[in-house]
């Protein structure tokens, strides 16, 4: 690899979480917009599933795709749309619902079951590159327009298109939300006609409807059936529940009132809570007209494997009743939203992943750099193509299981909001809709389990490069901030005028007999020439799981006359060798560091240091210190005893 493609290819690797190019990406304070227009944002992927969402719904649910519908709809309206109006309040800079999870669940089942929802969302935003693309090649090829060369090449010219999409990344891709609302625009208004001129047709041909009630009661005359079976069927078509993560995840693009902060953006909390609900209506609206359309006016052979309505039900329509050239335009704003929403999908995994990974030291380095993320989910939804032939129907489970995990992590991080706040309706009514995403979630598993399976596929690589990561990465200086308060610059100033000696000791026994102790061995071990001018250390453990986080030292005298350094650290060596460091800076002198050896196996002390910060301490804070100060000349000293 030449330097100059390695330089292009790692471009950009210090940028943090939320800060990499495409439409979920951060920005600047004097580019945010109205919530409706974010809404065309969040919309093209919400709104794209209509592009499939129909013929699958038709094709799961069959004649009763209208009153499964109705199910899909309530739970749109009065189970999802309550969930994310919570998570915009909970999480207003686009963080999401797994970020709340985050912060209620603490230390490595917080951080296990992160990697476990990631895995969920790298299905949710990879299969939506692959089933748009895949859906924008159904309306290409069903076009009659398109060269007959290239029809029944769904693979290839599926494959091409995300090729396209990941150019584009790698070139360099800014967000547009006018781009985004010029597209959603055309494409819902030309849907609007599809659905307007399809109702007319019902209504001016009674019999249509009359020839599907009539077969709908031959299949199934009793009405509780109907509506039982429906309820059973609803999982298949939740498809239509997608969106609603993006939708908070756009958050910081609203621009709220001129009076908000970051701190407290009420107004950009009240704008996402009306983009989510004008966007809930809208979609449940198309939902219900297009499911009766659709299912009352095309024959059901249509919807099949080869049958012209396959992946593009509203396209058949529009060829078939308002012509070719219409149905040609609407094919191409169907592809052009499936296009952007593949654009939204790559967008949303660069900023998913950085946003987490690395912050957890659970990621390689050059994850900080957008051009290598975007080959490896190329890669992965060229692989997810080929395996499933660039087949719509056959991604509609994997997809709805990355939606419905989504959904159902948000119910119940909702709920947990709720009971810490005492709001005992909405904690049960959080719960009441957690219950019922739990059971929809677990029927499409059991149904299609290929979502899972990929779902899995990516939670096992995620996991095995996370701690790959967090183990190459364990001897970095895991601290991005030291301050001292006024005691400590105290401490430091006085000793600095001779040699600094400090003693590491642990902070749980903190008797005037532990310290007195404590010196006595420390210059035994290590021929101390005068003991009592030195300060102790002590470093408490917080969360041990976090990777890396601010220092502050504070300067305490312990029963009158023991000087002490208290520190608070994810990790005890990496805080002592920034302490170190630090102490070397302000003073120009190298300070002398006095461990005693950790007993036990060495190997096991390390495992305790990985997991829990503590364990082989002397050994790695000289490792920390090597690899921060090559120089040996000016490190810091490490005696251990």
């Amino acid at each position: 690899m030449t330097a100059g493609f390695r330089a292009w290819l790692l471009s950009g690797i210090n940028d943090r979480s939320l800060q990499h190019a495409g439409p979920g990406a951060k920005p600047a304070a004097d580019r945010r917009h109205s919530w409706w227009k974010v809404m065309c944002l969040t919309g093209v992927d919400y709104f794209s599933t209509l592009g499939y969402q129909p013929g699958i719904a038709a094709l799961a649910a069959g004649l009763l795709s209208p009153v499964a519908t109705v199910v899909l709809v309530l739970v749109t309206l009065f189970g999802a749309l309550p969930v994310y109006r919570r998570v915009a309040q909970e999480s207003p800079h686009g963080e999401g619902s797994i970020a709340m999870l985050v912060r209620l669940l603490p230390f490595w089942q917080g951080k296990l079951f992160v990697l476990v929802l990631l895995g969920f969302a790298a299905t949710d935003f990879v299969i939506t590159m692959t089933l748009s693309a895949a859906d924008a090649t159904a309306h290409l090829d069903e076009n009659p327009f398109w060269p007959a060369a290239l029809r029944d090449h769904e693979v290839l010219v599926t494959l091409v298109l995300l090729v396209l999409l990941g150019a584009v990344f790698l070139v360099g891709f800014t967000e547009a939300v006018g781009i985004a609302v010029a597209i959603v625009g055309l494409y819902l208004t030309l849907n609007l006609v599809v659905v307007v001129e399809g109702l007319w047709l019902i209504v001016s041909r009674p019999s249509t409807v009359t020839d599907w009630s009539a077969a709908l009661t031959a299949q199934h005359g009793n009405p509780l059936l109907v509506v039982a079976i429906a309820l059973v069927v609803f999982p298949k078509l939740a498809l239509g529940l997608s969106g609603f993560e993006t939708g908070v995840a756009v958050m910081p693009h609203v621009r709220g009132d001129p009076a908000d902060s970051e701190e407290a953006p009420a107004g950009r909390i009240r704008d996402t809570r009306k983009l989510l609900t004008t966007a809930a209506l809208i979609m449940s609206g198309f939902l219900l007209t297009t499911s009766v359309v659709t299912t009352v006016l095309i024959p059901p052979a249509e919807f099949k494997a080869g049958g012209k309505a396959d992946g593009r039900a509203l396209a058949y329509l529009a060829h078939e009743h308002l012509g070719p050239v219409f149905g040609t335009v609407y094919d191409l704003s169907t592809i052009a939203i499936l296009w952007f929403a593949g654009a939204s999908a790559m967008a949303g995994l660069l900023n998913l992943v950085p946003r987490y990974l690395p912050r957890y030291g659970m990621a390689p380095d050059w994850a900080g750099a957008v051009r290598p993320l975007v080959l490896v989910f190329l890669v992965i939804a060229v692989v997810i193509t080929v395996y499933f032939r660039a087949d719509v129907n056959a991604q509609g489970g994997a997809y709805a299981t990355g939606v419905l995990v989504l959904i159902t992590s948000a119910a119940v991080a909702a709920a947990l909001s709720a009971r810490r706040h005492h709001e005992h309706r909405k904690f049960v009514s959080f719960v009441v809709i957690a219950a019922v995403l739990t059971y929809t979630t677990i029927a499409n598993i059991a149904e299609r389990p290929d979502g899972v399976k990929i779902a899995g596929c990516f939670i096992v690589g995620i996991v095995l490069v996370s701690v790959l990561s967090r183990i190459d990465r364990s001897f970095e200086l895991r601290v991005t901030d030291l301050q001292f308060d006024a005691t400590a610059s105290t401490f430091i100033h006085e000793c600095a005028r001779r040699t600094i000696r400090l003693v590491a000791k642990e902070p749980a026994r903190r008797s005037a007999l532990d310290y007195r102790e404590k010196l006595q061995q420390i210059q035994a071990d290590n021929d101390i020439p005068d003991a009592a001018d030195v300060i102790f250390v002590e470093v408490s453990i917080t969360d041990a799981s976090d990777f890396a986080s601010a220092v502050v030292v504070r300067g305490e005298v312990m029963h009158g006359r023991y000087r002490v350094l208290a520190l608070q650290n994810p990790a005890v060596a990496s805080a002592i060798a920034a302490l170190l460091l630090g102490i070397r800076d302000r003073t120009g002198r190298r300070p002398h560091i006095y461990f005693e050896w950790t007993e036990g196996n060495p190997a096991v002390n390390f495992l305790r240091f990985l997991i829990f910060g503590q364990g082989e301490v002397a050994p790695v804070t000289r490792e920390v210190l090597r690899r921060q100060e090559p120089d040996r000349i000016h490190r810091p000293h490490v005696h251990v005893g």
